[in-house]
């Protein structure tokens, strides 16, 4: 009888331990951000970043934490990205090259991590690249966006001279550049604009942070009759954009192509009026996403990079352009179906095309 029971319980405490493990919840996964100089809020490279994983924690139903450093040297980036791991966050999201030797240093430190660098591939200093295994490096074809925005810009206004005001000259801001010339090309050959870019109208200022060089910069091209600028700079762009409002304001034309992301509210300065002619947008809120669903899926992609083109709908110029008109955005369509389809290419080079 006590044999009986004692086995009895033995059966029962097997069965009440089977039934736990069946109904345990899978661990939901923890998927962490690191911010580069700016905030979730900065209508570029971090909100685009951030509104990827904010996408995948609603439907995907993913963990999300953001830290934003004190700094933006590799150690603050480095203790940062230890702090996520610390938390329990195994994928984590960087934008920006900035954080290419922070990432080389993190996948080889943190193995129990994966990691998601935009817009760089990690390397220890010296830019030679090294994808970890649990790295995956994104880039995104800026001169096919740049190209978009050049071309729907020259559509809309038709004549006058263009400028550009990058920030640092480092390829993903040089390719935005010269696919806006290729693009304003464009339409001067196929569509009967006569838009110029002139060579004193090509700037990079050095930094994306200098809110008032932008702006200056800005004001000696508006005032050369220049009628719109397309600014690849960050903070400098910024300026360039509070330019253009003041401008607008005082009753004056002065147009700004954005970047990275639909820069429309920035530019706003009466009502629903906005100097954001378009932007050349890299699609970073879609590659984040993608990534952590991949990582969902069990197909994370390490060891790869990635390019997000018009081929995969990585780069374009925002579904709603308020000051396009609907031929123009129709035109542009075509265009962009061309490059989507290979018919039509851009080149990522300088050519003959001004700095």
């Amino acid at each position: 009888m006590r044999k009986g029971l004692i086995v009895f319980l033995a059966i029962l405490l097997v069965a009440t331990l089977t039934v736990g493990c069946a109904r345990r919840e899978p661990e939901k996964l923890k998927v962490g951000m690191v911010t580069d100089a700016g905030t979730i809020d900065d209508r570029s490279f971090n909100q685009g970043t951030w509104e990827g994983v904010l996408r995948a924690q609603t439907e995907l139903g993913v963990e999300t934490r953001y830290l934003k450093p004190v700094g933006t040297t590799e150690a603050d980036y480095v203790k940062e990205i230890a702090n996520l791991v610390d938390a329990g966050f195994r994928l984590i999201v960087t934008p920006g090259f900035k954080f290419e030797t922070a990432i080389y240093q993190a996948q080889k430190r943190h193995t129990n991590a994966k990691f998601v660098l935009i817009d760089g591939r990690p390397h220890k200093g010296d830019r030679v690249p090294v994808v970890g295994t649990n790295t995956v490096s994104i880039f995104f074809a800026e001169h096919e966006s740049g190209f978009l925005a050049g071309l729907a810009a020259a559509l809309q206004l038709r004549e006058g001279q263009f400028g550009f005001i990058g920030g640092m000259a480092i390829p993903p801001v040089q390719k935005f550049n010269w696919g806006f010339q290729q693009g304003v090309a464009h339409a001067n050959a196929n569509f009967g604009t006569t838009v110029s870019i002139l060579p004193e109208n090509v700037v990079y200022q050095g930094t994306f942070h200098d809110v008032a060089a932008g702006q200056q910069l800005a004001a000696v091209m508006f005032d050369r009759g220049v009628r719109a600028i397309f600014a690849a700079a960050g903070g400098v762009g910024i300026g360039v954009i509070n330019e253009a409002r003041a401008r607008a304001l005082a009753g004056k034309e002065a147009w700004v192509v954005g970047v990275d992301v639909d820069q429309f509210n920035l530019g706003v300065w009466e009502g629903s009026k906005s100097v954001i002619l378009t932007s050349a947008m890299k699609r970073i809120d879609q590659a984040a996403f993608d990534m952590i669903k991949a990582e969902k899926e069990g197909k994370f992609p390490g060891g790869q990079t990635l390019v997000f083109n018009a081929k995969n709908d990585g780069i374009g110029i925002p579904a709603t352009n308020p000051n396009l008109s609907a031929e123009v955005q129709a035109r542009v369509k075509t265009v962009f179906d061309a490059l989507k389809a290979g018919t039509l290419t851009v080149s990522a080079e300088r050519g003959t095309l001004l700095p």
